[in-house]
């Protein structure tokens, strides 16, 4: 099935075409009938030469509805675009038309309705130039145009013809797995319920099936599925659907919100997008300008932060930020309408790039810049690589769907990308694996390489880089660090030790006059063995360089800001405390003190030292062993 729009200048006859072509008035309020006019959308379908249906979308003419009219043509396949013969084009034909351009409409038809009461054939050739440079200068593509008159029926049948072979050239709806299905209308009926309808994008809707309503989150069960009165066990892309909804009412939902597999498509309230502004735009735009965003059947207020320049001409385009007060619902490429609000006027359009770009940008970036330009590539490979680093290590879904591409080319891609080593597979947290751009890979490790090289020219014996301290120093966010992190390690280039790293291979080692005053110090510290000097003394004697050397190669335990023991002293005091201590009774600081011959000051350091590394728990004035120390028997 595909979806046929109307469009062009009011009073032109566009209902009444659809009401000839397909039986059905799509003027359904009471106000439309009373004053001869659409004011909001209208629906019918009907069926060309070879049987296949078309959902007909009849949208309003008049300049005071033209929002109502942007509504309807979202997720539309062809435009049925109608000038009466007898006037030509008339300024909403012309607003008509700029839009379509600025939705990229590719297909369609012209209705030059009316025709029966054209008398001179040069009046309708005029007509027909007219139509024609029209179309041409609002960058729509070529279209046949066929004289009609809804009174007499002349033409219906050639008009049925040409919309046929349009639509044959229709770009074909593609299953990317991820349904999403804008609301342009929502009804109660009785005995039903709530009723939403739509066109279905991107991706299948069954009965049974769990959706979400965004941007507000709403859960929902589809009761049953419609087309044109057909019941449905399951509805593909492109589809006009009437959805039965159970477990929300009718308040509950509204025209732009988006019924959508849940959790699929993130609600952005903002967005890096590439703007075109109409040459017919007055003024053009300016940064910090308010604007009406009209994408699919949403339209929010937000306002333009322009990323290039300070104001935008007729007719020239540049990339911008979007920021929104209402969150919007959409999928990378999407393309959008933007109109002033007062005075009320069409004046850009553009695609969406970046749905969350997390932050504002900083104007004139040109890395930034040429990152957008890769999102909106027409290359899939680009697309897919530049996703991978804005996203840092992520699954190869969630890669795809902020490239915009379809499961069947991307799988491929990847693959190829992988072998290039453009990207990097890792483990993931489940069944799926992530992928990492090899470029982000580079630079984080190069980062992490710089920032370690510079660390051990100024600690030359230290064994490794607290990895907190790496990161922040480094600037690489969590998860690309982990990735990074694991991945240089397995190939050799850095190296853990516990929770240091270091780069591969750089062990610190003494000099012989280091060495000879070590040995000095651990003669004098073993002849005290369970009270030896201070911290500072330690420090004062050896060097804060070596003194850390020795807590690093764990030859020595510093429990205190004050107190530290020889390593082999430590393991034996853990162990003779372990032999000493009765389960259920404990050990006071006292009995500690007395079972080393020590002072307090030091049977005191080592038990709070033991109460926070969690091997004693301390219970008044005595402490228990809460896990079995290690080297212990327990």
């Amino acid at each position: 099935m595909h979806v046929v729009a109307t469009a062009g200048h009011v009073d032109h006859g566009k209902s009444a075409l659809v009401k000839a072509l397909s039986g059905i008035d799509p003027d359904r309020l009471k106000e439309e009938q009373a004053r001869q006019m659409t004011i909001d959308l209208g629906f019918a379908w009907a069926r060309l030469p070879d049987g296949d249906p078309i959902g007909i979308i009849d949208v309003p003419g008049h300049e005071d509805f033209i929002e109502n009219m942007l509504a309807g043509l979202g997720s539309i396949d062809a435009v049925l675009f109608v000038v009466a013969a007898d006037e030509g084009p008339r300024p909403q034909t012309v607003e008509h038309a700029e839009i379509l351009g600025l939705l990229h409409v590719a297909c369609g038809v012209v209705a030059l309705t009316k025709a029966d009461l054209v008398r001179e054939p040069e009046w309708l050739q005029l007509v027909q130039q007219d139509v024609a440079a029209l179309l041409r200068s609002a960058g729509l593509p070529a279209m046949a145009q066929v004289p009609v008159s809804s009174a007499t029926g002349e033409g219906l049948t050639s008009l049925r013809a040409e919309l046929s072979g349009a639509l044959a050239g229709a770009v074909p709806r593609v299953d990317l797995g991820r349904p999403r299905l804008s609301v342009d209308r929502v009804f109660s009926m009785e005995g039903f319920g709530t009723v939403v309808t739509g066109t279905l994008t991107d991706g299948r809707l069954s009965p049974g099936q769990e959706i979400e309503i965004a941007p507000g989150g709403q859960r929902a069960r589809i009761r049953g599925l419609q087309t044109h009165g057909e019941r449905l066990t399951v509805a593909d892309p492109g589809r006009r659907l009437a959805v039965n909804l159970a477990g929300v009412q009718a308040s509950d939902v509204q025209r732009g919100d988006v019924l959508m597999a849940p959790g699929v498509y993130p609600a952005s309230s903002r967005i890096d997008v590439r703007v075109e502004v109409l040459p017919s735009a007055q003024g053009g735009l300016k940064h910090g300008e308010a604007v009406k965003v009209f994408h699919g059947t949403a339209r929010r207020m937000g306002r333009l932060r322009l990323l290039e320049a300070d104001r935008l001409g007729p007719g020239e385009g540049g990339w911008a930020q979007l920021e929104l007060e209402v969150p919007l619902v959409a999928s990378p490429r999407d393309r959008f309408v933007l109109r002033r609000p007062s005075p009320s006027c069409t004046v850009a359009g553009g695609r969406i790039a970046d749905l969350q770009p997390g932050r504002r940008h900083r104007r004139g970036d040109a890395g930034l810049l040429a990152s957008l330009d890769r999102l909106l590539s027409s290359e899939a490979a680009d697309r897919l690589l530049e996703s991978a680093v804005r996203l840092g290590p992520a699954p190869p879904q969630e890669i795809r769907r902020v490239a915009g591409v379809s499961d069947e080319i991307a799988s491929g891609t990847i693959a190829g990308l992988e072998r290039d080593g453009q990207l990097i597979q890792l483990p993931g947290p489940g069944s799926e694996p992530m992928l990492m751009a090899e470029s982000s890979y580079l630079r984080a490790r190069q980062a992490m390489q710089d920032v370690l090289a510079d660390y051990r020219r100024n600690y030359p014996l230290r064994f490794g880089m607290p990895k907190e301290e790496l990161r922040s120093k480094a600037g690489v966010e969590a998860k690309l660090f982990a990735a990074t992190l694991d991945v240089a390690e397995r190939q050799g280039i850095l190296e853990r030790d516990g929770v240091r790293i270091r780069l591969a291979g750089a062990i610190p080692t003494l000099t012989s006059s280091q060495r000879d005053l070590l040995d000095r110090f651990l003669r004098e510290v073993a002849t005290y063995r369970f009270s030896p000097m201070s911290v500072k003394d330690a420090r004062a004697m050896l060097g804060d360089d070596l003194f850390q050397f020795e807590l690093e190669s764990r030859n020595l335990v510093q429990v205190s800001a004050e107190v530290f023991f020889d390593g082999n002293t430590y393991a034996e005091m853990l162990d003779r405390l372990v032999q000493a201590t009765q389960p259920e009774a404990g050990i006071t600081v006292a009995e500690v003190r007395d079972l080393f011959g020590t002072t307090r000051k030091y049977a005191l350091a080592l038990m709070e030292h033991l109460d926070a590394t969690g091997l004693t728990v301390r219970e008044g004035d005595r402490r228990r062993f809460k896990i079995p120390a290690p080297g212990s028997a327990l």
